[in-house]
C-alpha cells in the first residue's frame, strides 16, 4: 500500500486477511472491523440463484448497526445446498462472538468456485488469527478477495461537509463473469462520513448504476454480486439525512466517483484482457435509453473480439446498438448516428467516414480504446466500460473449471486438465525450434519498465519468458528502468538466479565527472562484472538509476537515459539483439505502427522528426545500438503477457523489429 493511500483511509476502520486453508496457497479470508457502529447499504445480484451470504445481506441491509465484514475467497457457498445457509451463519457467528457483537452486525461475502460445499470448520479455524492481525493496511485484505483478478482494486476521494472532512475508501475484486445487472464484483466501500442508513442505500444504489452497472466483461452475471457501503460517523459531521442537500449531493458524487473507478478496474482486469475499452454515449433521447445502448456496445462479443484484432470495424458497434434499439424499443435512427474511434471519426451521421486504417489500428492497440458514440436525438449521456476479449478468456475459464473438490483439503486446479490439443503442442513446439537453434548461446539485453514492475502478472509473465530463454541457451542481460526487486523475484521463483546491479556495482557505469547523466553516449560501461555473472550461469539485472548520494560522487547532473545504457551495455557485452520494452504497441511514426524497417530508414525518420515525440529517445537508442553492430532491435509492449517470447519464437512476431 502507498503511503499516500494510507493517509486518506477514513477514521475506525481496520483491516486483516489470512490463509485458512479455502485456497491452496494464497490468502483466501478478509475481515473488515469498524471500532463502532456503522450505517449499513447493500446492492445485489439480481439472479436467482443467490448465494447464501448474498441472502444474508439482503436481510439485514439497510442497517444501523453494523460492525464488520468477512470475505471468503475460493469459495462461493452458491449452490451448495441446505448446508450453505448454516455455513454463512457459522462463519458470521464466529466473528461476532469474538468481537462481542450480535451476529446480525456482521456481514458476508464470498467469491469462488460455485457449487462446492464450503469449507466451514477451516474458516472457523482461522477466525482468531484473522481478527488478532487487525491492522490499518488494507492491502493484505484487498488480496485476499481477488481469484482470477490480476491486481487489488482500491480507490478513496476525500470532501469536505460543513468544513468537515470525510473519506471514502474503497475496495473490490472482479475479473470475469462481469456483465451489468449488479456486475460481478465484490465491493465494500468504507467511510468515516456521519450519514442515515437509508440515505446512504439512495446514495449507493445510485453510485452502482453509474458504475458496476455500466461494465461488461463477458456477458455473465454472478451468484454472489455484493457491493456494501459502511458509514461509521468518526468524522463527526453535520449528519447527512437526505441526498437533496449540498452535502448530500458532495457525498453522492464522492461515492460514485469511488465506484467507478473501480468499476473501471475491474474492465481493465477482465479475464485474459488486453484493452480497457470506455463507450461514451450522447445525445440519447433519455438517461435510460443512454445507458441500455452504451451497455450494449461493451457487452457485444463481437465488438469486442474487433477490439482485440484492432480492426476498426465499426459496423459492429452499430449493429449492436441496432438490436438493443429494437430489444429494448429504444428510440434509435441510424441516419442521426455518428461514430468515433480513438479521437477517429469512423461513420459520421448515417455514412462512413473516410479515414486512414492502418493509422487507426495503431491507434486501437494502444492499452485504453475509447469510442465516441453521437445518436443525434436529444441531450441524454452514458458511460459504460468493458474490455477485448482475447484467446486468453477461454484458457482462463477452461482451467478454471478444471478443480478437484477434496473434502479435507482446499479447492485445487487439475493441472493434469489440459485444454491444448496434442495437435497444437506439436505445431507450436516444431515452429520454435528453429528459432531455439537460431539463438543458442547468443546474447540478448533486455530493457523493461514500470509497467512490468507495477502488476504481479506481467512481472511473472516475463520472468517465465527469461526463463525459457536461458532454458534453451540465450543469455539474457536485463536493464530495468526503476529500483524495485519484483522481477528479481518473479525470477527467483520460476528457478533463475538472478543478481541485481546498481551502476556503481563493479565500477559498471562511469563517466567524467560533472558529466549530465541524459548524455549517456558519454558513459563507459565495464561488463567484467556482467561477464562474470554470465559465465557462472546468473541473469544479471541491471538498475542504473542514480541515488541523490551517488550523483554528488560522480557529478551527474540529470536522471539516465535507461534506453541508451541498454543499448551501451548491448554493444560491450556482444549482445545480437536489443529489445526495448514499454508502454506502445511498437515503434510509432505519424500515427502508423511500423513492424519491420531497416537501420538506416530508422535512422531516416530520427532524422525527419517522423517518429511519435514520446518514443524518439528510444529511437535514437535504436539507432546508435544498430551502429555499433547490434543485430536487431525490437520495440515490444510490455503490457503483454509473453511479449519476449511472442516476438522471438514466432514468425510474425508483435511488435517493430529493425534490422
Amino acid at each position: 500500500m502507498s503511503s499516500d493511500l494510507t493517509h486518506r483511509l477514513p477514521a475506525g476502520f481496520s483491516f486483516s486477511a489470512i490463509h485458512s486453508g479455502i485456497k491452496a496457497r494464497r490468502r483466501d479470508l478478509g475481515l473488515i472491523v469498524s471500532d463502532g457502529p456503522c450505517a449499513g447499504a447493500g446492492c445485489f445480484t439480481k439472479s436467482k440463484a443467490k448465494a447464501a451470504p448474498v441472502r444474508w445481506c439482503e436481510s439485514l441491509l439497510p442497517t444501523a448497526e453494523a460492525r464488520a465484514v468477512i470475505v471468503a475467497s475460493g469459495n462461493a457457498n452458491a449452490m451448495s445446498g441446505p448446508e450453505g445457509a448454516a455455513c454463512n451463519g457459522r462463519m458470521a457467528g464466529a466473528v461476532a462472538r469474538i468481537l462481542d457483537v450480535p451476529p446480525a452486525a456482521v456481514l458476508t461475502a464470498c467469491t469462488g468456485v460455485i457449487g462446492v460445499p464450503f469449507p466451514i470448520e477451516r474458516v472457523e479455524a482461522g477466525i482468531d488469527d484473522l481478527i488478532g492481525g487487525l491492522g490499518e493496511d488494507p492491502a493484505p485484505f484487498a488480496d485476499a478477495i481477488l481469484t482470477t483478478d490480476t491486481c487489488q482494486k482500491m480507490a478513496s476521494a476525500e470532501i469536505y461537509v460543513g468544513g468537515t472532512r470525510v473519506r471514502i475508501f474503497g475496495v473490490g475484486k472482479g475479473s470475469g463473469m462481469v456483465h451489468p445487472n449488479m456486475a460481478t464484483v465484490l465491493a465494500f466501500i468504507l467511510t468515516d462520513a456521519d450519514i442515515a442508513a437509508d440515505a446512504l442505500q439512495e446514495a449507493l444504489r445510485e453510485a452502482v448504476a453509474q458504475s458496476f452497472n455500466a461494465v461488461s466483461v463477458d456477458g455473465d452475471t454472478s451468484t454472489n454480486d455484493t457491493a456494501i457501503a459502511l458509514a461509521n460517523g468518526f468524522a463527526e459531521n453535520t449528519l447527512i439525512n437526505s441526498l437533496d442537500t449540498d452535502a448530500g449531493r458532495a457525498f453522492q458524487t464522492a461515492l460514485a466517483s469511488v465506484c467507478k473507478e473501480l468499476a473501471r478496474a475491474v474492465a481493465r482486469d477482465g479475464e485474459g484482457a488486453r484493452r480497457l475499452v470506455t463507450v461514451a454515449l450522447e445525445r440519447a433521447t433519455d438517461d435510460t435509453s443512454a445507458a441500455s445502448l452504451a451497455r450494449a456496445v461493451v457487452a457485444s462479443n463481437l465488438v469486442k473480439a474487433a477490439l482485440f484484432g484492432a480492426d476498426p470495424g465499426y459496423g459492429r458497434i452499430l449493429a449492436a446498438l441496432g438490436a438493443r434499439a429494437a430489444d429494448a424499443g429504444h428510440d434509435f435512427d441510424p441516419k442521426r448516428v455518428s461514430v468515433a474511434l480513438q479521437g477517429v471519426q469512423v461513420f459520421h451521421k448515417g455514412a462512413p467516414a473516410s479515414f486512414d486504417s492502418d493509422a487507426l489500428r495503431a491507434l486501437l492497440r494502444q492499452r485504453d480504446v475509447d469510442v465516441r458514440i453521437d445518436l443525434g436525438l436529444g441531450t441524454a449521456r452514458a458511460d459504460a466500460w468493458g474490455c477485448d476479449l482475447s484467446y486468453d478468456y477461454v484458457r482462463i475459464n477452461a482451467d478454471y473449471a478444471a478443480v478437484l473438490v477434496d473434502p479435507d483439503g482446499p479447492v485445487r486446479r487439475d493441472q493434469r486438465l489440459d485444454t491444448k490439443t496434442p495437435e497444437l503442442k506439436t505445431e507450436i513446439l516444431v515452429s520454435a525450434l528453429r528459432y531455439i537453434e537460431r539463438f543458442a548461446g547468443t546474447r540478448a539485453v533486455i530493457r523493461f519498465g514500470t509497467s512490468t514492475l507495477s502488476r504481479r502478472d506481467l512481472a511473472l509473465s516475463f520472468a517465465e519468458d527469461i526463463h525459457l530463454l536461458s532454458a534453451v541457451g540465450l543469455k539474457p542481460i536485463l536493464v530495468q528502468e526503476g529500483a524495485s526487486e519484483i522481477v528479481v523475484s518473479a525470477l527467483a521463483r520460476t528457478g533463475i538466479r538472478a543478481v541485481g546491479l546498481s551502476g556503481a556495482d563493479g565500477n559498471l557505469l562511469a563517466w567524467p565527472r560533472a558529466q549530465d547523466a541524459s548524455e549517456t553516449a558519454a558513459i563507459d560501461v565495464d561488463p567484467d562484472v556482467i561477464e562474470t555473472l554470465l559465465q557462472k550461469g546468473y541473469v544479471p539485472v541491471v538498475v542504473p538509476a542514480l541515488t541523490e548520494e551517488a550523483k554528488l560522487v560522480v557529478g551527474a547532473t540529470a536522471p539516465l537515459d535507461v534506453d541508451r545504457v541498454a543499448a551501451k551495455i548491448a554493444q560491450v557485452c556482444g549482445a545480437r539483439k536489443l529489445l526495448l520494452l514499454g508502454d506502445a504497441a511498437g515503434l510509432l511514426s505519424e500515427g502508423m505502427l511500423l513492424s519491420e524497417l531497416s537501420a538506416e530508414e530508422l535512422a531516416e525518420r530520427v532524422r525527419a522528426g517522423t517518429i511519435e515525440e514520446g518514443m524518439r529517445t528510444r529511437a535514437r537508442a535504436a539507432v546508435s545500438a544498430l551502429e555499433a553492430g547490434i543485430d536487431s532491435v525490437h520495440f515490444l509492449d510490455e503490457r503483454l503477457p509473453h511479449v519476449i517470447v511472442a516476438e522471438l519464437f514466432t514468425d510474425t512476431g508483435v511488435g517493430t523489429m529493425v534490422r
